[in-house]
């Protein structure tokens, strides 16, 4: 995979809905900003928010900050964005943590509740850490969450049900994970690299989290904005061919200085 310019990886995220002008309807982002403004935690993804979020019309600022979705408040239906310069500007910053891990020999634990989209976005990262000298944690064997099993594939951890990969929004399967090495006597990883409630409940935990959240999941982005999560990249999580993460990847993992790993 040739690695993009910052330029052609945009372009490239614009052209891929990757980012530009995502498939995510304007409303169904402003109904889970006012979900979990009213305190559904089915959208808070294991983060523990408070009443400092109540007001639907904060979320919509900080998601127009950091997400690039459009400020107008006004604008309840139709097309909704996703700025490509702010998600490249993600990646760097992604890039600089997992550089640092590769620095330090850090143990990463890798994870995902849209497998069907950014599975091999992490997988792809676990390879290159690895080769690096980090350790991937393995999870411990026999846990379960939320009537499912949580299994380890490909060096990411998934929640499996019915031998099939579930997307979930759900913290439990990270809670598991992270209760279940708690229990062997295992230390907790340096640094998870996930999405949905499986980075927020790390990053809630107080560990090193950092990973993707689309238009329509605010709670990662104030969790970055409240500190509690180091870096999240704002990119549509499940667009028509996963391959289309590919240069996506590839930028940055050069930029982290593991394009040679």
């Amino acid at each position: 995979m040739p690695i993009p310019s910052r330029a052609e990886l945009v372009d490239h995220l614009v052209r891929t809905r990757i980012a530009g002008d995502v498939a995510t309807p304007r409303d169904n982002n402003l109904s889970h900003y006012r979900k979990l403004a009213n305190g559904d935690r089915h959208y808070w993804l294991g983060l523990e928010l408070g009443d400092r979020w109540t007001d639907e019309q904060d979320v919509l600022a900080v998601m127009a900050e950091r997400c690039g979705v459009v400020d107008d408040p006004g604008h309840r239906y139709g097309q909704d964005t996703i700025d490509p310069e702010l998600t490249v500007d993600a990646l760097d910053r992604l890039a600089a943590r997992l550089r640092k891990a590769a620095v330090d020999r850090q143990s990463v634990l890798l994870a995902t509740g849209h497998p069907g989209g950014l599975l091999d976005v992490h997988r792809a990262t676990a390879a290159a850490l690895r080769a690096a000298g980090c350790e991937i944690v393995v999870i411990p064997s026999g846990l379960h969450a939320d009537e499912a099993q949580v299994w380890q594939f490909a060096d990411v951890a998934v929640l499996e049900r019915g031998a099939t990969l579930w997307h979930t929004h759900s913290p439990e399967p990270m809670a598991a994970i992270l209760d279940g090495l708690a229990a062997e006597g295992r230390p907790q990883p340096d640094l998870v690299v996930a999405d949905h409630g499986w980075a927020g409940c790390a990053g809630q935990r107080g560990l090193d989290s950092v990973g993707y959240a689309d238009c329509n999941d605010p709670a990662l982005f104030l969790g970055e904005a409240e500190g509690t999560l180091q870096v999240v990249v704002p990119l549509d999580d499940h667009v028509r061919d996963p391959r289309y993460y590919d240069p996506m990847v590839a930028y940055l993992l050069d930029v982290a200085g593991l394009s040679e790993a």
